[in-house]
């Protein structure tokens, strides 16, 4: 293969996620701000609500630390919005464009990705808003931060990979984007997200670290809030899982692909 068909689907990837985002926010007052205003309005929902109003206290910070339990809450919630903008929307990303699908020579994938690109522009907003909250009123800015793109990278890759095989699947089964969605919950409420992995049971803690969201959520936690870089073995170990989630997603949307024209 050509090395300029992968640089062609990458330049193509690049586009439709541009007219994705401005699409999303055309006609609006603010446009492209909404992308830094929702996080920042999210973030000051979560520290009101949960820091003032229930007066919640996240296990390892002192008492009455609201803006710590929001950071670590909000650092969550990013990963998890994520998983649920790109494998979320992953059933219909075929159905939503069989006009594309009837072309031969266009590249699929391509349009799987596309939600991913999108969920990769507001994480990485919501996250660097983390950063500069956690740098000026929290525990100070950590070099271990730069480490949350090693962290992300490999997740992308898990979210890619699963996102071919739901696409792929949700052209036979229409009925996974609901399957999907209580998936999405399930991934939520067995995840690191709204509770650390110290308060996890014994008896359920393997749920939670097969759980694919907790290593992300956890090592960003660590690497942005507390100043602690990613243990590395497991960030390999995870990095492989990631590159074996991309592989055995695209095996299955490739086995299926011939199919789609027809069905559609």
């Amino acid at each position: 293969m050509s090395i300029a068909a992968p640089l062609h689907a990458l330049a193509l990837w690049r586009t439709l996620v541009r007219q994705d985002l401005a699409v999303r926010y055309r006609g609006t007052l603010l446009g492209r701000l909404w992308p830094l205003l929702l996080p920042a309005i999210m973030l000051g929902v979560y520290g009101f609500v949960f820091g003032a109003v229930f007066k919640a206290r996240w296990p390892g910070l002192a008492e009455g630390d609201k803006l710590g339990f929001a950071l670590n809450l909000f650092a969550g919630l990013l990963v998890h919005a994520m998983l649920v903008e790109t494998v979320g929307q992953a059933p219909t990303a075929l159905l939503r464009n069989a006009n594309f699908v009837r072309k031969l020579v266009f590249p699929l994938p391509v349009l799987v990705g596309v939600p991913l690109g999108g969920a990769l522009v507001t994480g990485g907003i919501g996250l660097a808003l983390v950063v500069v909250a956690n740098a000026i009123w929290g525990s100070g800015l950590h070099l271990s931060a730069l480490a949350a793109p090693l962290v992300l990278l490999p997740y992308l890759g898990v979210l890619f990979g699963l996102s071919l095989a739901f696409a792929a699947l949700g052209v036979y089964v229409r009925d996974l984007g609901q399957i999907a969605a209580a998936l999405m919950t399930l991934a939520l409420f067995t995840s690191t997200v709204l509770f650390p992995r110290e308060m996890v049971p014994d008896a359920l803690v393997h749920v939670v670290v097969l759980n694919p969201i907790s290593f992300p959520v956890d090592s960003l936690r660590q690497a942005v809030l507390l100043g602690v870089w990613p243990d590395w073995s497991d960030l390999i170990g995870y990095s492989v899982v990631a590159w074996l989630a991309v592989a055995v997603g695209w095996r299955c949307f490739d086995r299926l692909r011939p199919g789609f024209a027809d069905v559609l």
